[in-house]
């Protein structure tokens, strides 16, 4: 359970400390807009996203079992977290962050991180589908720059939220978020390694502050960002809320395992190398300790982030180190530049997020699977699109090992990994 950081320093050079800085600078370009966006979209303060990129991203490097991996809050919690918040406010997030961190902890202390991979990908991709769904649905209102109460949290009601603010739709806002979509999707098939992610939001909200008044920006809506990480606090528990919130908290330690594990193996095939799982568990459990702490989301290694680390140069956890780094020393500098960002910009930038994760290339390769496996995806998806996460996860990991063992498959298949995930693609 040796951080990769006790290895990889012994031989640390000033050329490796330069490729890892470019690497660094890179990777936070990305992570500012996206963490930001990320936070709105699950119902959270802009200002916890960046605390999360800031605080765990650091804490993943420093402390983990990959030597490029980069953490920070990802797209996979925003259903959970949208959930948990909607029915617990932030102080419920915070504490139910706090148990995924201690059960993460734990669970690479027990050196679980090779059980991690008996879940059923049928399952994973099911899950991650249905997320995809979830998060691209929810952000219309801000693309379309509708006016309204704040959305609920299940899916069919906040489809029904969404038609009744119909009449409130900014023309401008569309012309901004969907020029985003096009423009990123465009761009990044013509230079993959380049962050046009963060061009083209910035460009965006340029546009909108010029020419267009009625886009909204993140300042106008949730005021000015912080400029210092605040000092850190413990949430209020009590006995019944961690009670009440375990099966969120399960859920979203569940996630940050398998999206970090998924993301150090895509890693290790891309530099080569071997990842530690039992210690990216035990950095991702330290991480989500922290995080709450300070105000921020739950974490996990990011798999898009961590490609474009790897493809920017970065070798070591230092990278990583520095992206997080950077990422504070940009909130305290220019935290009035984060917060002109345009929300309809940001909006594009988590659809395409969503199209991302759900991996359209692949439905010819899906639709080939044994019918059960394409039965389990679809149910999965299906749950958790409309039903609840943590039961689409636990009914179908139950559904997947029982199916698995009836064909008498004992050893866990290895899992697809997302080889195209590489350059600015968001995550």
């Amino acid at each position: 359970m040796k951080p990769k950081i006790l290895t990889t320093i012994r031989d640390y050079s000033p050329k490796l400390l330069a490729a890892d800085a470019l690497a660094g600078v890179t990777v936070a370009l990305v992570a500012l807009p996206l963490s930001i966006a990320i936070a709105i979209a699950s119902g959270a303060p802009p200002a916890a996203g960046l605390m999360t990129a800031v605080v765990a991203g650091f804490v993943i490097s420093a402390l983990g079992g990959s030597r490029v991996q980069i953490g920070g809050p990802t797209g996979a919690f925003i259903v959970i977290v949208y959930g948990v918040i909607h029915d617990h406010g932030m102080n419920g997030l915070l504490v139910a962050t706090l148990m995924a961190g201690g059960i993460l902890f734990v669970a690479g202390l027990l050196r679980a991180g090779k059980l991690i991979r008996h879940v059923p990908e049928p399952v994973i991709e099911g899950f991650t589908i249905g997320i995809a769904i979830v998060i691209a649905v929810s952000q219309l209102k801000d693309l379309a720059g509708m006016t309204g109460a704040a959305l609920p949290a299940d899916f069919l009601p906040k489809l029904e939220g969404l038609w009744s603010m119909r009449a409130t739709i900014d023309r401008p806002s569309v012309a901004i978020g969907i020029g985003c979509v096009a423009a990123i999707l465009v761009l990044r098939r013509l230079a993959p390694k380049f962050p046009w992610l963060v061009l083209v939001v910035a460009l965006a909200s340029v546009a909108a502050a010029v020419g267009f008044p009625s886009v909204e920006t993140v300042a106008a809506r949730y005021g000015a960002l912080p400029n210092v990480i605040p000092m850190p606090q413990f949430p209020a528990i009590s006995v019944a809320l961690l009670i009440e919130l375990l099966p969120s908290a399960l859920t979203i330690a569940f996630l940050a395992g398998i999206e970090s594990l998924l993301s150090a193996i895509v890693a290790d095939r891309m530099i080569g190398g071997a990842h530690r799982s039992n210690a990216e568990l035990v950095a991702q459990g330290v991480a989500n300790l922290a995080s709450p702490l300070f105000g921020g989301l739950p974490a996990t290694g990011a798999i898009a982030r961590t490609a474009t680390n790897v493809n920017a140069g970065g070798r070591t956890p230092v990278a990583g180190m520095i992206h997080a780094i950077i990422i504070l020393l940009a909130m305290m500098v220019a935290a009035p530049m984060a917060g002109a960002l345009a929300l309809p910009a940001l909006a594009g930038l988590l659809i395409v997020t969503a199209w991302t994760m759900s991996e359209p290339h692949r439905w010819q390769d899906r639709l080939r699977l044994p019918k059960a496996d394409l039965a389990l995806l679809l149910l999965t998806a299906a749950l958790t699109v409309l039903a609840d996460l943590t039961v689409a996860i636990a009914l179908g990991t139950l559904i997947g090992v029982v199916l698995r063992l009836t064909r008498g498959e004992i050893e866990a298949p290895r899992w697809h990994t997302p080889f195209r995930w590489g350059g600015d693609e968001p995550d």
